[in-house]
């Protein structure tokens, strides 16, 4: 070290030990005044800032100054003109006779504490205080991962958040209405059904701002398969066959026609399955196709089917639809109308005869 540079540093020292004893600088919690004009330590108001932000600290002078500072704790920020502080946001605003101001840009955290602006004049010191208060926007920290359980479990979501004020936090479940009721980081769901499945939204919250992040609970379940429609198809028809199940994770199909699992492009037979339906279709129905058929659905959890009937439908004839659904087919039967019909005209003429 040069000599210079010792007896810069040595003169730092000096002069900080003596802003520490001669000023008697105060130290302790933040409080609230408007300061004591009989004495010469004055505290100021807290300054209330919020993270991000500049804070102006301003320090009025007076009389003849000799020496004045700007501290925070047991740092010098400013001694007069000199910046002290390696802050690159602490600078100097306004210096003079009446007047001396620094700012701290782009507060933090960190920032947060009691500031002192030292004044040595030429008759006593005196000392103005101030504690700058930091005020920190909400930000979820610590969220639990989306996750897949089985219907019936026990399922703990967690939320926490930093932030000052503290965040209250709160839990919804987006698919349904209201909150949950629960303002704790964590969220007690026992015995999980399939109905609280879904995205759940927590929210931190105090007087700066807000967050927000979901996370999603995917539950699964054994399948359950709608109830089967019989389905009567004309021989040499296209027949269809629905079987839709409700599960998850997606189910699986099978077809069974009594006793025998069914393959697609078997015997004109086509299997095709989307998602949660599946269909079995007959391009060209014949005798043997007519009878039950079973439809199995399964997962991981489990299976349940339901049974079809198809049956025959016998479409109808031209000469049917001619002759009327009361038609008798009979050759009696066409005599006994011809001669009711022959009555019914004879007893239409006969007052006309009976005039002659």
């Amino acid at each position: 070290m040069s000599v210079r540079g010792y007896f810069f540093a040595l003169s730092k020292r000096t002069f900080l030990l003596s802003l520490r004893m001669l000023l008697l600088v105060p130290a302790g919690l933040p409080v609230h005044s408007q300061g004591d004009s009989q004495s010469d330590n004055k505290v100021m108001d807290n300054i209330t800032v919020r993270q991000g932000e500049t804070v102006f600290l301003r320090c009025g002078q007076g009389d003849v100054v000799t020496h004045t500072a700007w501290l925070n704790r047991s740092s010098i920020l400013y001694a007069g003109e000199d910046k002290w502080s390696v802050d690159s946001r602490v600078s100097l605003v306004t210096l003079n006779q009446e007047e001396f101001t620094i700012k701290i840009e782009n507060v933090d955290m960190t920032d947060e504490g009691q500031y002192v602006c030292a004044v040595q004049t030429s008759s006593r010191p005196r000392t103005t205080s101030v504690h700058i208060l930091v005020q920190v926007p909400p930000k979820i920290i610590n969220l639990s991962k989306d996750i897949v359980v089985n219907e019936g479990s026990n399922v703990t979501l967690m939320c926490q958040a930093s932030g000052k004020p503290e965040p209250s936090i709160s839990w919804k479940l987006i698919s349904s209405s209201g909150d949950l009721g629960s303002d704790d980081d964590y969220l007690e769901i026992p015995s999980i059904s399939r109905q609280r499945a879904g995205t759940y939204e927590c929210t931190a919250v105090n007087e700066i701002d807000t967050d927000v992040q979901t996370v999603d609970i995917t539950v699964n379940y054994v399948p359950a398969v709608s109830e089967g429609r019989d389905v009567g198809v004309t021989l040499g028809q296209r027949g269809v066959l629905e079987c839709e199940a409700d599960a998850v994770p997606e189910p699986e199909f099978e077809w069974y026609k009594e006793d025998r699992r069914i393959y697609t492009g078997v015997d004109g037979m086509e299997i095709s399955n989307t998602g949660s339906l599946s269909k079995l279709t007959f391009f060209n129905v014949s005798d043997a196709d007519y009878g039950n058929y079973t439809c199995v659905a399964t997962n991981k959890l489990g299976s349940s089917n339901t049974s079809f009937l198809m049956y025959v439908v016998i479409e109808p004839t031209s000469s049917t639809l001619l002759q009327g659904p009361r038609a008798v087919q009979d050759g009696s039967g066409g005599a006994a109308g011809l001669h009711l019909h022959t009555c019914l005209l004879g007893l239409v003429f006969l007052p006309f005869l009976l005039r002659f």
